[in-house]
């Protein structure tokens, strides 16, 4: 291209060589050409010379100098594809068993990956309604006492509001809510119980919660002003204009200023109403008591902070400006430590469990350990795919042969089981859909709170996810025997393939069976210590009762009320009233000193009743006194363990003495022998019993019943009657104390349901590879049996090999799962079940029984068939 001249030949001639010319030897001929069109310029003039060029270039046009194009290839590439594509399906249709067997495998363990797609998608998507929610975040703090280990709070301080819009720039807008707005709704006759969350103005400025009525800059600036959902509005309002109205909460008169719709199911927090700020600082932070509270950085247990960021503010530099402020304020205090961070929006519902988290919470660590074991069940039917695919490679590699010998070349055949495997995982999702909708109500139903947080709706693009899915796993699963089968030479796949070694001795197919029954012996150990631990913690001693003792929530009710209402039915032997119920997981704290020294002090509000009704020991002192409701707290009664953290000498010694409690001097009147007020995997620690009047949200019934649907439906009766606004919420102490354990119950319930999954599939593949060991040796089997072989000696000849791969199994998911439970999931509990020789050989008698009878079964109709049949044709 270098000799053109300056004579130029037809322009579109030129292009046209180019667009159809091989690049090869478009520089060449090009070249060859304009030599040509220069001489015929001289000797026959420029316009004949033109056309000369172009009938050349015309001429030209044939099949060794044109180029494949795009769209040959691409039809090349279809009519390979419908090849493969036929080719595979005969192949599938042709070996209907080992066909069915990973279908169903791939099929059951793909129906969990649905599940996680479905979870993972719906997590993710929680707070994405809202406009620039990827700047918007919740200040969370991280509170230290002394040397203990911190804790991470999704709650802040009042004041850690003012220091944020005092010293840190690049808040676009912030807003402080705390909970506790609510309560009974008085209009005329009708009571609607409401419950929300006092909110500053800032609210609508960070979040972008639809809003129906009003105006959002103002409706939350006035005093005993309040924001109702379009739900909360119709249930108080039925179908008139809410905007303006009143009605009565509490004492209070509150107008209504706006109306929001209805959170959506994906707001990782919900309300009913929301009100003025302002309202609630003027109840709580007016006067001395009221600055100390506004200004409290130690005040962190109700209140949620978060802020939008300007557009170029960096989160890094908020974090940094945010520990400073902390440490600075922590200054003040002597024992503890309060420093803050940003928790991103999008990343709160799929972030850590924090305590007082102000709406339900997944928690990443619960994603990726699910995430892990739906792997683990994919892994288990990838391996059953690859396992059997490698056994049939000695009838397979004969196909290659013939293949390689005819001309197709290594990336033919990859893509020929390539497809084959995609094809099998395409009919495997179809069934796996069926399986997703079969066990999500279920997994649904394994705790309320998963029910409050998921729905798990199936949208159009999950359709689009699961069709991905379904391609990699298919990729996925068959890259392996693809890549195997493509690599074997001619000569060596028309002789023999199965002998092929992956690591010098061992062989492919025996190493990856081990590594199935492993997984699958590891599930059902891990079940069987998860239900272990469960009914470990059901049947502790927490050193108190809890039998026939029914805890029914207050509701705000005057509990001298209720107590009088249900004195009065025979099957109720005792009564008695407490702020909380104790070893379920809540705890109320308090600062208890003694002697220059300080601690945190558990406690429970309760009355004189409580002690004897849930069988408390006293071992020194005495019980409270029957109070009047105003009476002033001036005694208490403390653990052994509260006596030994602050030296108060033995339970005797310690009567009399005065300690100080939330500023307030109080009498040491009784010690109770330790129990566990927190969950057992907790250890003991300060705990008293306080008696205050005010703090009461609980009564204990204890019950003595022998037709107790009958005494449940008196009990409701006499609420009913005494309350009709509030439904009855009794809960049996047993019921919660099961509830407080259920993680245990779930993990057993998931753990052992993969477990089913895992040993199903394993049983699968085995059941194909003991077809397929008959069908392969029946020559053999045929000659011992000529030569003289019993029956019996046959199935120990081809049981032996696979029972020293179970054997090896075993040896390895014992002392792994083992090692696991001690030394991660058990380890940090304080009170827990030990691990025993049942729990640890479960899943291998397990294991052994279905080995020996999916492969016993199959050898034994082996070794019974006639030699005479299988040998008739050598």
């Amino acid at each position: 291209m270098s000799n053109k001249s300056a004579h130029q030949p037809p322009r579109w001639a030129d292009r046209f060589l180019e667009w159809y010319c091989r690049s090869e030897i478009l520089e060449d001929l090009q070249g060859d050409l304009y030599e040509h069109f220069e001489r015929n310029t001289i000797s026959k003039g420029k316009r004949k010379a033109k056309q000369i060029y172009c009938l050349d270039v015309l001429k030209f046009f044939r099949p060794y100098t044109i180029r494949k194009f795009k769209i040959v290839n691409n039809i090349t590439s279809f009519i390979m594809f419908k090849n493969y594509f036929k080719t595979s399906v005969r192949s599938i249709a042709r070996n209907k068993l080992f066909s069915a067997i990973n279908v169903i495998g791939l099929a059951v363990s793909m129906s969990i990956g649905l599940l996680m797609i479905t979870f993972i998608s719906e997590v993710t998507s929680f707070d994405r309604f809202h406009t620039d929610g990827d700047r918007v975040y919740r200040v969370n703090n991280k509170y230290q006492y002394q040397q203990e280990d911190p804790t991470n709070f999704a709650t802040t301080s009042v004041a850690m509001d003012e220091r944020i819009k005092e010293n840190i720039p690049g808040i676009e807008s912030q807003v402080l809510m705390t909970r506790g707005f609510g309560g009974d709704a008085k209009l005329g006759d009708k009571i609607i119980p409401i419950s929300g969350l006092w909110a500053s103005e800032g609210f609508t400025d960070v979040f972008s919660f639809e809003v129906l009525r009003g105006n959002p800059e103002t409706m939350l600036s006035e005093p005993h002003s309040v924001v109702l959902t379009d739900e909360t509005a119709e249930k108080i309002f039925g179908i008139a204009d809410p905007m303006g109205q009143t009605f009565q909460l509490g004492e209070d008169i509150f107008t209504v200023t706006g109306v929001i719709r209805n959170p959506p199911f994906n707001s990782h927090f919900t309300f009913g109403a929301l009100g003025s700020y302002i309202t609630f600082m003027n109840k709580n932070g007016v006067g001395e008591k009221g600055e100390r509270w506004k200004n409290a950085w130690n005040n962190m247990w109700m209140n949620y902070v978060y802020v939008k960021l300007e557009p170029n503010t960096r989160v890094e530099d908020v974090n940094q400006k945010l520990l400073a402020l902390g440490e600075t304020e922590s200054e003040k205090y002597e024992h503890i430590t309060i420093t803050a961070s940003l928790q991103p929006l999008y990343g709160i519902m799929a972030g850590p469990d924090l305590s007082n988290n102000i709406g339900n919470s997944i928690g990443g660590e619960i994603i990726w350990i699910l995430g892990a074991l739906t792997l683990v069940v994919l892994l288990s039917a990838g391996f059953n795919y690859t396992n059997l695919s490698i056994a049939r490679s000695l009838r397979r590699s004969k196909e290659v042969g013939v293949r390689k010998v005819v001309g197709a070349t290594k990336g033919q055949i990859f893509n020929q089981f390539i497809t084959e495997a995609t094809i099998i995982s395409l009919i495997s999702v179809v069934f796996a859909y069926l399986l997703f909708m079969l066990i999500k109500p279920q997994f649904l139903g394994l705790d309320p709170s998963i029910q409050r947080s998921l729905q798990l709706n199936i949208t159009p693009i999950l359709f689009l996810y699961f069709f991905g899915f379904a391609i990699l796993v298919g990729i996925l699963a068959g890259f392996f025997p693809a890549l195997f089968l493509s690599k074997l030479q001619a000569v060596q796949a028309l002789k023999n393939a199965g002998s092929t070694k992956l690591f010098s001795k061992v062989n492919m197919r025996k190493v990856l069976i081990v590594i199935q029954f492993t997984l699958s012996m590891a599930f059902i150990i891990s079940a069987s210590i998860a239900y272990t631990q469960f009914k470990y913690a059901l049947g502790f001693d927490l050193g108190f009762k809890t039998e026939n003792v029914l805890n029914v929530r207050l509701e705000g009710n005057d509990w001298q009320k209720v107590q009088t209402a249900f004195s009065s039915i025979p099957e109720i032997t005792q009564i008695s009233k407490s702020s909380m119920i104790t070893s379920t997981g809540s705890t109320y704290a308090a600062d208890m000193k003694y002697g220059g020294d300080s601690t945190e002090l558990f406690y429970n509000d309760i009355d004189e009743n409580y002690l004897e009704l849930m069988g408390h020991e006293l071992i020194a002192g005495v019980n409270f006194d029957k109070k009047t409701p105003d009476t002033d707290e001036t005694e208490i009664i403390l653990n052994e363990a509260a006596l030994k953290r602050f030296n108060l000498g033995t339970p005797y010694e310690a009567i009399g003495k005065q300690v100080e409690v939330d500023n307030k001097d109080v009498t040491i009147i009784g010690v109770v022998k330790d129990f566990h007020y927190n969950k057992i995997e907790e250890g003991i620690e300060s705990f008293g019993f306080r008696s205050n009047n005010q703090g009461f949200y609980n009564v204990n019934l204890k019950i003595s019943s022998t037709d107790l649907p009958a005494t449940m439906n008196k009990l409701e009766n006499a609420w009913n009657e005494l309350d009709p606004v509030h439904e009855f919420d009794s809960k049996f102490y047993n019921e919660q104390i099961q509830s407080a354990y259920s993680q245990y119950q779930i993990m057993g319930t998931i753990v052992g349901f993969l477990a089913v999954l895992t040993v199903s599939i394993a049983a699968l593949g085995l059941l194909g590879m003991a077809v397929y060991t008959a069908e392969t040796r029946m020559k053999e089997i045929s000659i011992r049996k000529v030569l003289g072989a019993t029956e019996g000696s046959l199935i120990s000849l081809l049981t032996r090999g696979f029972m020293w791969l179970l054997l090896i199994s075993a040896a390895l998911a014992i002392p792994l799962t083992y090692l696991f439970f001690e030394q991660k999931i058990l380890n940090d509990i304080e009170n827990r079940a030990s691990i025993g020789v049942l729990e640890l050989f479960t899943g291998v008698i397990i294991i052994f029984g279905i080995g020996i009878l999916t492969i016993g079964s199959q050898v034994r109709k082996a070794a019974r068939a006639n030699p005479a049949q299988t040998l008739r044709s050598e």
